[in-house]
């Protein structure tokens, strides 16, 4: 008889965890969640308090089989399933699927950080109850979502497309991407100049470039006029050093990473999906096989909000830090939380289970891809034990004329954590060296004036890690639901991903459009993030979550009723077109698939003719006079090209409008409430007309 049973989730642990357990304990693994709400209905008895109805998951009924017998033999049960609402969520499942309430046998709930034998011997040592209180919080964020996607997603089933889904996060992600590329639609550059002066010192052969400031004040160039009148005043100007300020700057050292942190991190150094980087982090968890060493967890658990270390770790980081570095090396202040309210901090930063197996030392045993990402972990902790990274600064101003211009330098004089853990712009050298011997009254040598024309630029488009950061930073969703959001609105065809950048689709848009006019609290973002912080006082044991859910459900039933009555009158139709069908000669219809419109021929099943759709928008191709069409990328992104393509490479992000631009003649394209000239050397802009 096996005294003990420990229960975890995944498969992968099971082989590392009874090596530090032995003898008398038995592992096996759930394999993620047994019971779920059904899928065939919501599973949410509103008329009875919101009573959630549970079924097993299909095919995990041998499963459960097993594991009964499994505690028919024991006479402990350890439920050791992930260390967060869901793995609480989990374990409660289970004592409900395995009926552990209705035994004798002793039922403990234990939970650990990292998968070392320390950690696992120390949870045993310290188990404890089933918290409800996450376990309520779980249901809480389940019964929601599952209000939301079952309430709302039929809707647009009705009027776009099946198989379209809503979600309580997922949706406000796609507002958040929609709006950022409503603002870059609607951005009009604006001109601006800069003017640098490249210059030669008596203590190198080297040239240094000073910048434009102004006089007393800082002056804005924006256009060429009044960089002429510049120009004309600095003809015979002498660039003599006026004042020289030295001084320390310090670059503190990072704090450990936390899920968002490091989904952005890997995102910009290692190229890697939120998606990928949370699938590598999870096998580095759960342990991957060592040469010499066996299997062996390399970092901590892999969804986390805080960067708050453990005192034995910390100990001994410093301790590895001193050893390796030197003790000037060693950080004298703990870095460790970071002052966001809606931190749960309910585990320790994402850090490696043991600081001395360094990137080197696992490297020959890991795959490439695993590599990069532990030595991306091991270094950003070790680095948050370091001490500062310290600068000598030089600035200096120059007198030219009535006009000053200014220079500035830095040297690092101690790189402390920048000796493990740099940015790729990072300058760890010294730049402009000469400037750091320049003196008061020294006069430069004009090599030659530099002046430039630039154009103020739009906003970024998100990329996967920018999404994160705003998300986290608004209080959208949690660690572990960053990655799933972005996931799914990627394969709905929401949004699609070209060159890192996320762009919405015409699909992404028509459902976007039809969240905001009918489910307007369901897409607004303060009010998800306040949502959340809810969840999060049903996890402290503050607010009953039936409370919640029961707050919630009115208003989202009124919306539903609403946008129901609303949209009944609202036929979608197949829209008829002047398109003849080659091979039957009907009139071909324009159609919904999971990339937008396309034509298709009514005749279906019979005649199964499809062609490719493209919209005209009524205005003449400025190259060849043909008609300007709304065309898409491979990926879904919208764009504007002729009809006439590929004879005519006429192409355009923005809408191009009928009306010339009354200044030069050249077209004008729509952006915003504003139509703007496409002729740079032009720049003419005009309100829209009103339609």
């Amino acid at each position: 008889m096996a005294g003990s049973l420990v229960i975890v989730e995944s498969p992968a642990k099971v082989k590392t965890i009874k090596k530090y357990l032995g003898t008398g304990y038995e592992v096996t693994a759930s394999n993620g969640h047994v019971r779920d709400l059904p899928k065939s209905t919501m599973g949410i008895d509103v008329e009875h308090d919101f009573e959630p109805k549970y079924i097993t998951i299909r095919g995990k009924g041998e499963l459960l089989a097993k594991l009964k017998k499994d505690v028919k033999k024991a006479d402990k049960i350890y439920l050791a399933t992930d260390p967060d609402r869901e793995g609480e969520a989990i374990s409660w499942h289970l004592s409900k699927a395995l009926k552990l309430d209705d035994t004798d046998k002793k039922v403990y709930r234990i939970s650990f950080n990292e998968i070392t034998k320390n950690a696992i011997k120390d949870a045993i040592k310290h188990p404890r109850q089933l918290d409800m209180n996450l376990v309520d919080a779980q249901q809480a964020r389940r019964v929601l979502d599952r209000m939301v996607g079952y309430s709302i997603s039929p809707l647009l089933w009705a009027k776009v497309k099946r198989g379209l889904s809503a979600g309580r996060v997922q949706s406000v992600a796609l507002r958040m991407i929609c709006d950022r590329e409503a603002q870059i639609d609607a951005f009009i550059p604006e001109e601006y100049w800069s003017l640098e002066a490249e210059l030669l010192t008596e203590y190198s052969k080297k040239s240094v470039n000073a910048k434009f400031y102004g006089t007393n004040t800082k002056l804005a160039i924006n256009n060429k006029e009044e960089m002429d009148k510049i120009l004309e005043a600095l003809k015979d100007a002498k660039y003599v050093v006026s004042e020289i300020n030295e001084g320390e700057r310090v670059k503190k050292a990072p704090i450990p990473f936390t899920t968002s942190t490091l989904q952005q991190e890997a995102s910009k150094k290692l190229n890697y999906s939120t998606q990928k980087t949370m699938r590598l982090a999870q096998q580095l968890y759960e342990g991957v096989d060592i040469e010499g060493k066996g299997t062996i967890a390399l970092i901590t658990y892999l969804r986390t909000d805080s960067t708050r270390v453990a005192a034995e770790a910390d100990t001994a980081a410093r301790e590895f830090v001193g050893k390796t570095y030197g003790d000037e090396y060693v950080s004298k202040n703990t870095v460790t939380k970071n002052a966001k309210t809606n931190v749960q901090d309910a585990h320790e930063a994402i850090r490696p289970t043991d600081v001395t197996l360094t990137p080197a030392m696992v490297k020959e045993s890991l795959p490439r891809e695993l590599f990069r990402l532990y030595q991306l972990i091991w270094k950003r902790f070790v680095a948050s034990r370091m001490e500062n990274a310290k600068y000598k600064t030089t600035s200096v101003k120059l007198g030219a004329g009535e006009y000053i211009f200014t220079m500035s330098g830095s040297k690092i004089v101690f790189d402390g954590f920048m000796s493990v853990y740099t940015d790729d712009d990072e300058e760890k050298a010294s730049s402009d060296a000469v400037i750091g011997k320049l003196k008061v009254g020294d006069e430069l040598e004009l090599v030659k004036l530099i002046d430039l024309q630039h154009f103020t630029q739009p906003p970024a488009h998100y990329t996967e890690a920018s999404l994160v950061k705003a998300l986290e930073e608004q209080g959208i969703g949690r660690p572990s639901t960053y990655a799933p959001t972005i996931t799914t609105i990627m394969a709905r065809h929401y949004v699609v991903k070209e060159q890192k950048n996320l762009y919405v689709t015409e699909l992404g848009q028509i459902v976007n459009s039809m969240m905001v006019n009918y489910f307007g609290s369901i897409v607004d973002k303060e009010f998800t993030a306040n949502l959340e912080q809810l969840l999060d006082s049903v996890g402290d044991g503050k607010v009953n979550w039936k409370t919640v859910v029961s707050n919630f459900y009115p208003d989202l039933e009124s919306a539903v009723d609403q946008a129901s009555k609303e949209l009944e009158n609202v036929k979608i139709a197949d829209e008829v077109t002047d398109v003849i069908c080659e091979n039957c000669g009907r009139n071909m219809v324009i159609k919904y698939g999971p990339h937008g419109k396309f034509l298709a021929c009514p005749g279906f099943p019979e005649c199964k003719n499809t062609k490719p759709y493209f919209e005209k928008i009524g205005v003449s191709c400025p190259k060849c006079g043909g008609d300007v069409v709304i065309k898409k990328t491979k990926k879904g992104r919208i764009y504007y090209g002729c009809s006439n393509a590929p004879e005519c490479d006429f192409m355009s992000w923005n809408k191009p409008s009928a009306i010339k631009c009354p200044k030069c003649g050249s077209y004008m394209v729509e952006k915003g409430n504003k139509l703007l000239c496409m002729n740079e050397e032009c720049g003419y802009t005009e309100n829209k007309p009103k339609e």
